[in-house]
């Protein structure tokens, strides 16, 4: 059905990448099809980029983007943004947020809505992050909603994550959770020309090292997105983490829960919930009823 789609696909065909993604982050019929069609022939390297609202993610993702291009990479953009709603539709627009490189020929940039989604990604960013690895980008960058502590599942599906954080973080970061410093393969210092910015940076580089493992101690990079200042620097960081080969056990664990997640839909892809609703509207204040033991005739069938 979708075979010529996932071939485009395959070979670059910015359209059909554009398709799939729609397809599957919409559930349409047959888009199955399309992910078990997947090839992942070329190695991509998929970055998580979280931190706080205001902390300048976008922009520096932006200016990570102008350093790659550099270099001649093929990057995607998945930006996950709060949800409008009214429609579910993403609130703000990638054409705003990152119109210097939205003709650039090396750069394909997708908005994402988080739909209420807990964890700061999108129910189908699983997806989306595979069909994009199978469509031979050498980056795939995934930018949070900035939700704070909670967004956890972006350390499993990155291959690195930057945590970006700002000076004004610096009466914060003695309570900085040990989770952060768990998601964490390399800090960004954005806007480090602000006051109190080198201050910030030296004990951030002490927390980091009271974490350090045997393999990799997070490292600290102070960067000015909007003048590019630090960006080779922060390259080199995200290189060096790539190189070191850390096994990200994070990954095992999103994997495991993506795959249960996968399988209960499968088995109870039978059942209607409107149908449920009204066979349990019609038996829930019956003499004696058992919810527990009502479950049993639909699994049991």
């Amino acid at each position: 059905m979708y075979s010529s789609l996932v071939k485009s696909l395959h070979a670059g065909d910015k359209k059909a990448l554009a398709r799939c993604l729609s397809l599957a982050e919409n559930e349409t019929a047959g888009y199955e099809e399309i992910l078990r069609s997947l090839r992942f022939t070329h190695p991509v390297t998929v970055l998580g980029v979280t931190g706080p609202p205001g902390a300048g993610k976008s922009t520096l993702i932006n200016a990570l983007v102008s350093e790659l291009i550099k270099q001649k990479k093929k990057i995607a953009i998945l930006a996950v943004d709060p949800t409008s709603p009214f429609n579910y539709g993403a609130l703000l627009g990638d054409r705003i947020r990152m119109s210097e490189h939205f003709t650039n020929e090396l750069v394909f940039i997708r908005s994402m809505a988080s739909r209420g989604a807990l964890g700061g990604l999108s129910p189908k960013i699983f997806e989306a992050a595979d069909i994009l690895k199978a469509a031979g980008f050498d980056y795939v960058i995934i930018e949070t909603v900035g939700v704070g502590q909670s967004e956890v599942e972006i350390a499993g599906l990155a291959d690195t994550t930057l945590v970006v954080m700002v000076p004004e973080a610096g009466d914060e970061i003695q309570t900085l959770k040990s989770g952060v410093m768990e998601i964490a393969d390399v800090f960004v210092v954005n806007k480090a020309d602000r006051e109190g910015a080198e201050t910030f940076y030296k004990n951030l580089v002490l927390l980091a090292h009271s974490h350090a493992g045997k393999e990799w101690e997070t490292p600290v990079v102070k960067t000015v997105a909007a003048t590019a200042t630090g960006l080779p620097e922060l390259v080199k960081a995200i290189e060096a983490h790539q190189q070191s080969k850390q096994i990200n056990r994070k990954k095992e664990f999103l994997l495991a829960e993506k795959a249960l997640h996968m399988i209960q839909a499968y088995r109870t892809r039978d059942i209607n919930k409107s149908e449920l609703q009204k066979d349990l509207s019609a038996n829930m204040n019956k003499e004696g009823f058992n919810l527990y033991e009502y479950v049993t005739r639909w699994y049991e069938s």
